[in-house]
């Protein structure tokens, strides 16, 4: 990666708010950076600019995007085979949206491009089509080389709240049976990892949430806290990593418990997302940690009800991409 590389920002589901999204952070964008190109179709994108006359320039490399991104938003078409229809989801175009992450993910491991920025995407067209993974997260775990030994994690930022996830995108009946003392370690020092090198922590605190109200309450309200999320925290400080808990998840989210750690790991997917998004609804970013590249999003969905009538806001994915601007400097000043 070189200095100058702008990051591939796959188009997600051209049904969705992504079109609309992309071209508003362009606009945001284009003099102050960072400087981004597009991987995804150009027809979509020249509607969704309106009638604003926003251009809209095919470019064959990410190098040609950064020269050309000041004066139009740079895009690597990879055309759709029939236009997408606003707020209309198709599992027709699923190939295609597949294609543009792994086209995005490549650009990076070969350091074209500095990071990766996904679009939204809907999962259900892409499971009709045959898509094998809850998400991105899972699919850049096996598309792209793992950084440690724990495999991807979910990141959600908010402000001052960093939320890793120890199960990701799984039925809440099924996370008891998934959570391991050495699955929650695994995620634990992938997170300290991750706060040491892309977020500038020297020292990373790392709070454990608890899976049961009250943590368990002593083990009246659930056991696990005792038999699996405990042996875990004790393993994460054995190998190094300041951890504390099983805490509460009740009490673990107001802004005087937030000084005191630089990430919760939490046992599901709502115990993280309803914090962080409560915290700041239209700005936060997800982030890939525990993968050989820079890896962010927008901390939302396709929203088909609102697509195409250009009331979408740019927040999330403008946030995303600064986000993913900071952590590939930090990594290639390290």
């Amino acid at each position: 990666m070189t200095s100058s590389a702008p990051i591939a920002l796959s188009l997600g589901d051209p049904a969705g708010i992504g079109p609309e999204i992309i071209v508003k952070a362009w606009r945001a964008l284009k003099d102050s950076g960072p400087a981004f190109v597009v991987v995804g179709d150009r027809a979509t994108l020249v509607v969704a600019t309106g009638r604003d006359g926003t251009p809209v320039e095919a470019v064959a490399t990410p190098a040609e995007g950064a020269t050309a991104f000041a004066r139009a938003l740079p895009v690597i078409d990879i055309p759709l085979g029939a236009p997408a229809v606003p707020g209309v989801a198709s599992p027709a175009a699923a190939g295609r949206i597949i294609a543009w992450i792994e086209t995005a993910a490549r650009l990076a491991m070969s350091g074209e491009a500095a990071a990766v920025v996904t679009g939204p995407i809907a999962k259900a067209p892409l499971y009709e089509a045959g898509f094998a993974f809850p998400g991105h997260t899972e699919f850049l775990g096996q598309l792209v080389p793992r950084k440690g030994s724990s495999g991807p994690v979910m990141m959600l930022v908010a402000g001052d709240l960093r939320c890793a996830l120890a199960t990701i995108h799984e039925p809440l009946a099924k996370v008891p049976i998934l959570l391991t003392a050495e699955s929650i370690a695994g995620a634990g020092r992938t997170t300290a990892a991750a706060l040491a090198s892309d977020f500038g922590v020297p020292r990373p605190r790392l709070a454990v949430a608890g899976l049961n109200p009250h943590a368990g309450e002593a083990g009246a309200i659930g056991d696990e806290e005792d038999r699996i999320i405990a042996p875990a925290v004790k393993a994460l400080r054995a190998s190094g990593v300041e951890a504390s808990g099983p805490h509460p998840a009740d009490s673990l989210f107001h802004e005087k418990a937030r000084a005191a750690y630089d990430a919760v790991l939490c046992m599901y997917h709502d115990q993280a997302l309803i914090p962080v998004k409560m915290l700041d609804f239209w700005g936060g970013v997800n982030v890939t940690l525990g993968v050989a590249i820079v890896r962010t999003s927008p901390d939302h969905g396709v929203a088909f009800d609102i697509a195409g009538k250009g009331v979408a806001r740019p927040d999330s994915l403008v946030a995303a991409l600064r986000l993913a601007r900071d952590i590939a400097e930090r990594r290639g000043q390290a």
